[in-house]
This record gives structure tokens, C-alpha cells and sequence, in this order.
């Protein structure tokens, strides 16, 4: 791996037993942005998260949390910073995006998966996109500096996420449905929207969202992987599409979940059998397995261009929105 890796989103279990040291599975010189909360967790249990994943970070020097974009490619450490995929923690409270900017949170979406005080979500089968709490939200966001992110949220909702935004938005970990039909990706309207606004959308490496959810399928997630990126910049051009892998250390966690709480997903989610993610060492190439880049090289993408959807979109933007 020769490229500087944005991770726009990974997840940490969302428990105490939490390290932040597995993150060193990544590459030094990465950033990655960690998960502390979605529609489970109020304020009190992301600010939890939050103070025990950077006292970590600050005991271990092969880590840097970000204030901003300039604390990020050292050659050297990780740097970390941190997402919510819901605005449940915010508690109602737009005073909050404040709150958590100031300790690191530099994107959030929304919704996760189902409607809330903010929209509308993408398992919802009535879809009335942002309340007007909801685009408030946006406009807090924007003030603030932290990405509004439109995966999970509803079609509606991430369409009214362009229109409301004054800042380019961003799909932190979405895949596009022309290639493979899940509620959780997104059709070519919603992707032309936030390239519109100078958004990036980030591919993840979920096997349910690539069509290729068996344990064996790595090769083959890793190449739908490959042809998400390649229909993506074929649509909206090379400085609209990055990575948001989406790899879970929670994994276990989030399969049990699924299975104890179903009513928070969908056949959607359960049909297919325990999710496949795709890990960091599959992605960069450091296991026996070719990696994206290379991948992406047989797709006739230069160095430059691999360099810029694997980390130069994402900083791009994030030095035009993030605040000093």
C-alpha cells in the first residue's frame, strides 16, 4: 500500500471492553474516523465513548486525535477522529453538534435506518425526508464544521441533505444500487446530488451491500469493491468518491445484535446469514490477497487517481468544511 488511507468510517465495539489499539490494524499515516453512537446511544453514552477512546489514543503513541485537517498525514502515527450515525446523542439539542465537535466528532448523519425527530431512514417505507428539526441540523452542522453525512438516512432525506446544506455533504460508507439493489445503497440522483454540492460518497466493504456476503467471498467483495469505485467516478467523475469501508471490530456484537433485535433492521439485513466485512489487511494489499489498489490499476486508474479516492477527495473537502 503506497497511498495515504481515509477511512471516513470504521467501527469499535460500542462497550468498555473497547481498545483502541486494534485500530493499528491500519496502516501508520492513516486517518480514521471511529463510530461512538447511532440510534442506541443517548449523549451520555457517546460522551462515555468518546473520553475512553481519546484517553486511549493519549496513551498510545502510534496514535494523534485531529482538531484539524493539518494534524492528519503524519508519517508516523494514525490519526483518529470520530462519527455519529444518528442524532440520537444530540438528545434534541442542536447546542450539542458544539459539544462534540470540541471533542473530536467531525461527521454525522441524521438517521440511522429508521425515522427520528431529524427524517426520515432507508428501511422506512414512507419516506417524508427531513423534518424541519432535521434541517436545522444541517444548517448547526454547517455552522459548526462537521461533514452532514447521508448514509442510513432515507432517499428523501439525503436528497434533502444536498438541497439544505451550504457545505459539500458526504455518504460516509455507501454503495450504489445500479450495481447491486439494498436498501442501504443509493440510486444516481442521490449521488449527482451530493456530487453537487462538492461531496464525496465513500464505498464500503460490506457484504451485503456488495452482493457477496459468503465468509469465502473476500476476492470477490474486494473486486465489487473495485467496480462500486469504478461506476462511481464513471458518474460523477474522480474527486466525488473515496472510501468509507465500514469494517466492524464490533463484529460479533453487531451480528448478535441483529439477530436479538431484528425489528431495528430488516429481511434486508438477516437473509442472508451473518454479515462479511471487508478488513483493512484485505483492503491494502497485506494479506494474501491483491488489495484495492491493485484492483483498481486492472480498472485502468492511474497512481494519481487511486491516490486521490483513497484519501486526497476526503481531505479535500474536509479542509473546505472542518473549522480551525
Amino acid at each position: 500500500m503506497d497511498v495515504f488511507l481515509w477511512e471516513q468510517h470504521c467501527c469499535l465495539p460500542l462497550r468498555p471492553t473497547a481498545r483502541i489499539e486494534d485500530l493499528a490494524r491500519y496502516p501508520l499515516g492513516s486517518y480514521l474516523s471511529v463510530n461512538v453512537g447511532y440510534s442506541g446511544e443517548g449523549k451520555a453514552d457517546s460522551l462515555a465513548l468518546l473520553h475512553q477512546f481519546r484517553g486511549q489514543a493519549q496513551d498510545d503513541p502510534r496514535f494523534r486525535l485531529v482538531d484539524t485537517v493539518a494534524d492528519i498525514g503524519a508519517p508516523d502515527v494514525i490519526a483518529l477522529a470520530f462519527d455519529l450515525e444518528d442524532s440520537a446523542p444530540l438528545e434534541g439539542d442542536l447546542d450539542n453538534v458544539d459539544l462534540f465537535y470540541g471533542l473530536g466528532v467531525r461527521s454525522l448523519l441524521p438517521t440511522y435506518n429508521h425515522a427520528n425527530a431529524a427524517g426520515c431512514g432507508c428501511l422506512d417505507t414512507v419516506d417524508t425526508g427531513l423534518t424541519g428539526y432535521g434541517k436545522d441540523l444541517v444548517r448547526k452542522l454547517n455552522e459548526v464544521g462537521m461533514f452532514a453525512d447521508g448514509s442510513h438516512c432515507s432517499r428523501r432525506t439525503g436528497l434533502d441533505i444536498s438541497t439544505h446544506t451550504s457545505e459539500p455533504m458526504i455518504y460516509s460508507h455507501s454503495n450504489f444500487a445500479a450495481l447491486h439493489e439494498h436498501p442501504r445503497n443509493i440510486d444516481d440522483e442521490q449521488a449527482r446530488a451530493c456530487a453537487a454540492t462538492g461531496g464525496v460518497i465513500g464505498i464500503n466493504g460490506v457484504g451485503i451491500f456488495l452482493g457477496f456476503n459468503e465468509p469465502a467471498a473476500r476476492l470477490q467483495r474486494l473486486a465489487a469493491m473495485a467496480d462500486q469505485i469504478r461506476y462511481g467516478v464513471d458518474l460523477l467523475g474522480i474527486d466525488h468518491i473515496g472510501i468509507g469501508s465500514d469494517y466492524s471490530f464490533d463484529g460479533e456484537q453487531f451480528n448478535d445484535e441483529i439477530q436479538e433485535n431484528p425489528a431495528a433492521f430488516s429481511a434486508a439485513y438477516t437473509q442472508w446469514g451473518p454479515l462479511q466485512w471487508t478488513p483493512p489487511e484485505d483492503l491494502l494489499g497485506t494479506s494474501d490477497l491483491p488489495g484495492l489498489g491493485d484492483l483498481l490499476a486492472d480498472r485502468g486508474f492511474t497512481p494519481t487517481e487511486r491516490a486521490a479516492v483513497f484519501g486526497g477527495n476526503f481531505a479535500r473537502i474536509a479542509a473546505q468544511v472542518w473549522r480551525a
